[in-house]
């Protein structure tokens, strides 16, 4: 159950978004999806993260789910700060946010939790950098000259002080395993990891991992 809501951002784009309240006492999970589909194809994920102790927030990218605009590094920072700043306004503090990225939010996570102390940061499937991850796919091409946008997550995450969560497949063809690595090998105290043998890219949503999500934020109160 949720409730269909409009967040302004930057460039007077609106960005749809689902939200759900159940207890004041709950910690807010803002989730920040990534590259491929739209709000509809998190479905599967959000059932899951209901079940816990939770309110969520999921929002929309600008240029996806029938926004307006185009997505851009810049944009897209946007948007996530425009996301939190809404949680705000309803009387939220630092403390009451889980930020949850998913591949390509993962960079947006990084770059926002740098300005705040959350209650916690949860990486899916992160990048050290989209120059590093177009180098996988384009070993040969002089890729950080042509990339516009480059989300240095690895630079970044050095400066997160929020406790954090990072999860992985051994298996991921899209962003290389030995991302989700270094990533934790990078980040600071006090951090857990979720390290999967079989998952692909799209993390399986199972038992274990649940119990996981359980854990950590259980260790946050």
């Amino acid at each position: 159950e949720f409730k269909k809501v409009e967040i302004s951002s930057t460039e007077n784009i609106v960005l749809n978004s689902w939200y759900s309240f159940k207890n004041s006492n709950y910690k807010t999970l803002v989730f920040f999806h990534g590259n491929a589909g739209n709000l509809n194809n998190r479905i599967y994920k959000l059932n899951k993260i209901n079940q816990l102790n939770l309110n969520f927030l999921i929002i929309s990218w600008r240029g996806f789910s029938g926004n307006l605009g185009k997505p851009s590094e810049k944009g897209l920072y946007e948007d996530g700060e425009s996301a939190i700043n809404w949680l705000k306004e309803k009387g939220l503090k630092d403390n009451d946010i889980v930020l949850y990225g998913e591949s390509l939010g993962t960079g947006i996570v990084t770059h926002v939790a740098q300005n705040h102390k959350f209650a916690g940061v949860i990486l899916e499937s992160p990048f050290t950098s989209m120059v590093d991850a177009a180098k996988n796919v384009y070993p040969y091409f002089p890729i950080r000259f042509l990339l516009k946008d480059k989300y240095e997550s690895d630079k970044k995450i050095k400066n997160l002080k929020s406790p954090i969560l990072i999860m992985h497949g051994e298996e991921d063809k899209i962003v290389p395993f030995w991302m989700g690595k270094k990533m934790y090998k990078l980040a600071n105290e006090p951090k857990y990891s979720y390290f999967s043998e079989k998952d692909n890219h799209m993390m399986e949503y199972n038992e274990k991992m649940i119990l996981v999500l359980k854990e950590y934020l259980k260790s946050l109160n």
